[in-house]
């Protein structure tokens, strides 16, 4: 039988509580998932309050409207092994603390972009902060499948460099 059933929650059960949340669902048996139910994760060493709570983090970090959630999820899941869970913890636990000090329940209560911004503000010097941005850095920017959406063809080497292979050819800056 499988973990979600051992739970009484269903697949269906599942997606249909993320899609009636519209935003990510903390579904508690060790999911978190996707609005659309286009994707899932599993938690093991972090709690599911915790995964989403990076989640939400890495895209007021480096805010990218056009990548999904599956993506800053991929970015951040190595944050959930045994050896980070402490630090996790109380990384998330101080993030709260900071929301709770600016009148909301937890970081993710905060509605606003920009409230969530000025909470990450308060933190953004501490060694947890520090960890999990330089973590998004490459966990984020170095997945081929989110390249074409900033318009990156990848390594040029192979092709003779950029000089003749799209060198000027950026339109968004």
């Amino acid at each position: 039988m499988s973990r979600l059933n051992e739970q009484g929650l269903t697949r269906r059960a599942l997606l249909s509580r993320a899609a009636a949340a519209g935003a990510l669902a903390v579904a508690g048996a060790g999911f978190i998932a996707a609005p659309d139910g286009a994707w899932a994760m599993e938690v093991r060493a972090i709690t599911e309050h915790q995964m989403a709570t990076l989640l939400q983090m890495a895209r007021d970090i480096y805010p990218h409207d056009r990548v999904g959630d599956r993506f800053y999820a991929v970015a951040i899941r190595g944050h959930d092994t045994p050896e980070q869970a402490e630090t996790v913890a109380r990384g998330i636990e101080a993030l709260d603390a900071a929301a709770r000090e600016a009148g909301f329940d937890s970081y993710l209560a905060a509605g606003w972009e920009a409230e969530r911004v000025a909470i990450l503000r308060t933190i953004q010097d501490g060694d947890f902060f520090q960890m999990v941005r330089g973590g998004l850095v490459t966990g984020l920017y170095n997945q081929k499948e989110v390249w074409p959406i900033f318009g990156y063809e990848g390594e040029s080497f192979s092709e003779g460099g950029y000089i003749d292979r799209g060198f000027d050819d950026i339109d968004w800056l």
